[in-house]
């Protein structure tokens, strides 16, 4: 029997079940998918320790992207969602602290003259970036003389980089490594613009249970549990435990 309160339970589980929104567009919190369809690593494995807390059954319900997830918000469609924490996405929805940080930076051609992060934000320079990420949002609310070329869902930021002649690149390090590969002379700069914070978000006006997932993500990222998460779905070194709050 759960010892969570009966007003946290029914807030976070109204039907009787814990619906979680699952990005399935991060492949280092989704790694696989079970034959069902079903996703498969850390945000659904967290979303399941939750629904043990509470002493509900989970249901995933995945979306292409986190635009996606942000979208349903208040839609009765979902009652956490497992997406990065960012301003526009939480005007929505309420956000705990991360539980895990990944690094965002970028890849800048062969030949270019960018040496620093610092040295991307210039008038005339273009960064391609897939529109609605963290760290696309992110970008958007500080980026102030580069321009942004936002890709949408359905085409590959990628291709339009290369394609288009772009400056730069701004994603994940770990997808950028990949990419790297597939453009001999390209280089990904050194550190981050940013750390993208991949947190549980819940419908707002949902307060006590929001209090009890900001405590829970604490508590799983000081006993060793996210922690376990990286290490049991292969992405040591690629994601990182989001330090304490």
């Amino acid at each position: 029997m759960s010892n969570v309160s009966p007003e946290v339970i029914a807030q976070l589980a109204p039907t009787g079940v814990l619906r979680a929104g699952i990005n399935m567009s991060n492949y280092l919190l989704v790694v696989d998918k079970t034959e069902s369809g079903d996703p498969i690593g850390p945000s659904p494995a967290l979303a399941l320790a939750i629904a043990e807390q509470l002493g509900v059954p989970l249901k995933l319900v995945p979306y292409s992207n986190p635009s996606a997830v942000a979208a349903a918000a208040g839609k009765n469609e979902w009652d956490i969602g497992n997406i990065g924490a960012e301003p526009q996405r939480a005007a929505v929805m309420d956000f705990t602290a991360a539980y895990v940080e990944i690094e965002a930076t970028y890849l800048v051609p062969p030949g270019s003259t960018i040496e620093s992060i610092k040295d991307v934000d210039k008038a005339g320079n273009r960064i391609a970036v897939s529109a609605g990420s963290a760290y696309g949002l992110w970008l958007e609310n500080n980026l102030k003389h580069a321009e942004l070329i936002g890709v949408t869902a359905g085409e590959d930021a990628f291709e339009r980089f290369v394609d288009d002649k772009l400056d730069a690149l701004a994603s994940l390090r770990p997808g950028l490594v990949v990419q790297m590969r597939e453009m001999p002379g390209s280089r990904i700069l050194d550190g981050q613009f940013a750390a993208v914070q991949q947190a549980v978000g819940v419908n707002k006006g949902n307060d006590a249970a929001f209090a009890w997932l900001q405590q829970y993500v604490e508590t799983v990222k000081s006993n060793g549990f996210v922690a376990g998460l990286i290490d049991q779905y292969k992405v040591t070194g690629k994601l990182s435990v989001a330090p304490l709050v």
